[in-house]
């Protein structure tokens, strides 16, 4: 067990002061918190500036979808770019549909079938895009506060193990090292947090997004499929 000697009565209790004096396991936790919370930061500002971008390109894509363009323009004019979002349905679907009558197609059920198959994969990777390192937030949410506890727990083994060396209980003998010890905890608490909240509003705000491409992929399987019955009639 790691050893460290108590601070003389009047020690600065300051949170710099506090990390200085932790023990290495302590420090170790702290650090690693601290990594965790500006990681958790980082995704939580990618996410919210990656979420209001998908926002506005779902809404241009549905000003174009329902301008009254031809099928056929708007998908010679999307697949000369990288798409996301509705466009990326909407260009896996026009492909399965261009390659199955270059192919000569006979059987509505089955180009029906690989139409929807192709969407529902385009929508599957819009999805997990959306939701990518989301989980990373989970797990701060739900693990920090007891890495957290881990530091304080030893922390405060160790103090009580300097305290019986020195046989001094001295409110101000003692509370420094109870301080640094607790102060992991409060790290833990700062980390978990804002991760927690931002998980469950992301989460959210991806699950709406996600709704509303599908939405679109039913509603543009629906469009194909009365085309189907046209060009191939049972």
């Amino acid at each position: 067990m790691e050893q460290i000697s108590l601070a003389a009565p009047g020690a600065e209790l300051s949170v710099w002061a506090l990390f200085w004096q932790a023990g290495p396991v302590v420090k170790a936790v702290m650090i690693g918190l601290l990594l965790a919370s500006v990681w958790t930061w980082a995704i939580i500002v990618d996410k919210l500036v990656a979420f209001q971008g998908m926002k506005r390109t779902l809404n241009r894509f549905e000003d174009k979808f329902w301008s009254g363009q031809s099928l056929e323009e708007l998908y010679r004019a999307l697949s000369e770019h990288t798409t996301t979002g509705m466009g990326s349905i909407f260009v896996a679907a026009m492909r399965e549909w261009k390659k199955s009558f270059e192919k000569g197609a006979r059987s509505p059920m089955a180009l029906q079938t690989r139409i929807d198959k192709a969407m529902d994969l385009a929508l599957t990777r819009e999805v997990e895009r959306l939701e990518g390192r989301l989980t990373f937030l989970a797990t701060v949410g739900s693990a920090a506060p007891f890495v957290g506890l881990f530091g304080t727990v030893i922390g405060i083994m160790t103090s009580f193990q300097a305290i019986a060396g020195s046989k001094s209980t001295n409110l101000a003998v003692v509370a420094p090292g109870i301080a640094e010890a607790l102060l992991a905890t409060a790290i833990g608490l700062l980390a978990a947090i804002p991760a927690v909240i931002a998980y469950n509003k992301l989460s959210s705000d991806a699950g709406k997004l996600a709704a509303r491409m599908e939405g679109f992929a039913d509603e543009f399987s629906a469009i194909l499929s009365r085309q189907i019955d046209e060009k191939l009639p049972a």
